[in-house]
């Protein structure tokens, strides 16, 4: 009797590990797609390339661009102290849409898929990464898809009604949050996570009606222009998003200023400092994070060290001179007619558009630096997923006082960090580079030069030729230890020796 009991006990437990098991690596279901949806003068795709504050002409690039919409269920999670994921509601259904942009023809495509979560902080879609990163992308053959995240679906559906009208994120719930005051929120934030794994899901697909359909994709790549979706991702929803085999959703992340993870749903806490879920947790698959010096400061407690062991394989480049924010970035902002007709009031102006200038006035594109380090970083990811070559490591921006409230960045004489990726601009400087500027609002998160003058340029390069010959080999060994592309070589050089 005894051991028919233990006997009984033992299969109870095999049976329920196997559910969990089961339950957490479970495929990821594809959801259904419509498109491409068809674009005429009247109705064509928010953030379309062509009407983007600074606008791309895809089709002399030899790309095209397309909008799908994205429907499915998705569960609400919660998400425990101790890292525990669990359904608070199952299958919601929710609708998003996608734009994709791809070569327009097969034999010219990498192979390559960047997906980027698009930026609703303004809440409208903006493509902080492809702004960055759109001529390399566009340059290796790469595609790239921004899903448009809960925060930014009102004013796609005030934009276009009829062409959104599929778009919801309605939360399931009747009843406010715990403490909310007036009614349930209108939308559950929390569908967003599921919704991300299965437009992964979608594009690794054989569905006749999937997006590429007709491209060979080897690689999915996920990013975004802020990281606390992609921090609570990676360590809360990664190891449940697989495909066939058991592979993971996603061969890759790329992750823009690592910080502490957003809530899981619309009643959760985010992470508080000090809870290990704040930790980006290690995953099957190579993640690299940037951090530009100017956001050195309030990533310390987000440091880990580099890895190249299977299960923890990390990269972190700190990268000197560069501020949290430049043009680049802007420049795939939805253009102000656009932004008016999505019910949002844009900011500030086209060329300056955000709500306050700076005290004293400021450029934004003095030192488009992050655009060479995401170049790199990018080809430097795809070699380690698909050829397991790991990057190159890069030493911390030194920090003085690290430890204390006033920590502050260590620089050389001529102004610029010490230490971290390193660039010709900071190597063979012309200027310090700042990563703050004085005045209101975002000022804080913008860079700005301040030039050497004439007596000490030439104490430093008494001729144009030596100075261009010290950017050459700066230029020439950073490409040798990969930590700047081809391109990027070439565009630094022509840029820095001839104005």
């Amino acid at each position: 009797m005894g051991n028919m009991k233990r006997t009984h006990w033992i299969v109870l437990l095999s049976t329920a590990i196997s559910v969990l098991t089961t339950e957490a690596a479970a495929q990821t279901p594809l959801p259904k797609v419509t498109g491409p949806i068809v674009v005429t003068p009247g109705s064509f795709p928010f953030l379309a390339a062509d009407r983007n504050l600074q606008p791309v002409d895809l089709k002399k690039k030899g790309y095209v661009e397309e909008e799908f919409i994205v429907s499915g269920t998705a569960n609400v999670y919660d998400w425990t102290a101790d890292g525990a994921v669990t359904a608070k509601t199952a299958n919601v259904p929710y609708g998003t849409r996608i734009l994709v942009r791809r070569p327009a023809s097969s034999a010219n495509f990498s192979g390559n898929v960047v997906v980027e979560l698009l930026n609703a902080v303004r809440r409208v879609d903006w493509a902080w990464m492809w702004g960055y990163t759109q001529d390399s992308l566009i340059e290796r053959g790469d595609a790239w898809v921004g899903i448009t995240m809960p925060a930014a679906a009102q004013s796609l559906k005030t934009f276009n009604g009829s062409r959104y009208a599929a778009l919801t994120f309605a939360n399931p719930a009747s009843v406010p949050c715990p403490g909310a005051r007036g009614g349930a929120a209108a939308d559950e934030e929390g569908l967003r996570w599921d919704m991300i794994s299965q437009v992964g899901a979608l594009l690794k697909s054989s569905v006749a009606a999937r997006p590429l359909a007709g491209l060979r994709v080897q690689a999915v790549f996920l990013t975004t222009g802020q990281s606390p979706d992609l921090i609570t991702y990676i360590n809360a929803i990664h190891a449940r998003a697989t495909v066939d085999g058991g592979k993971p959703v996603y061969d890759g992340y790329l992750i823009k200023q690592p910080a502490a993870p957003s809530r899981i749903n619309q009643c959760a806490a985010a992470p508080p400092r000090g809870d290990a879920r704040q930790t980006i947790k290690g995953v099957n698959v190579p993640v690299i994070a940037i951090v530009a010096q100017g956001e050195v400061i309030a990533g310390l407690p987000f440091r880990k060290p580099d890895s190249e062991d299977p299960g923890t394989r990390f990269r972190l480049y700190e990268v000197a001179g560069a501020s949290h924010i430049d043009w680049a970035a802007y420049t795939a902002l939805p253009s102000f007619p656009d932004q008016s007709a999505a019910g949002i009031m844009p900011q500030g102006d086209p060329t300056w558009p955000i709500s306050a200038r700076c005290e004293p006035d400021i450029r934004l594109d003095e030192l488009p630096l992050m655009t060479y380090i995401f170049d790199v970083a990018f080809a430097n990811l795809e070699q380690w997923v698909r050829k397991g070559t790991p990057p190159p490591r890069a030493p911390r921006v030194q920090v003085n006082d690290e430890a204390a409230a006033t920590a502050s960045i260590a620089t050389d004489a001529a102004g610029n960090g010490i230490g971290g990726v390193r660039s010709p601009y900071v190597d063979v400087p012309t200027a310090a580079y700042l990563t703050t500027s004085p005045g209101p609002g975002n000022c804080r998160e913008f860079g700005h030069k301040v030039p050497m003058d004439s007596a000490r340029l030439q104490a430093l390069y008494a001729s144009d030729k030596i100075y261009a010959d010290k950017i050459a080999k700066s230029v020439d060994d950073l490409v040798k230890a990969r930590w700047l592309t081809e391109s990027s070589a070439r565009r630094i050089k022509q840029e820095l020796t001839t104005r």
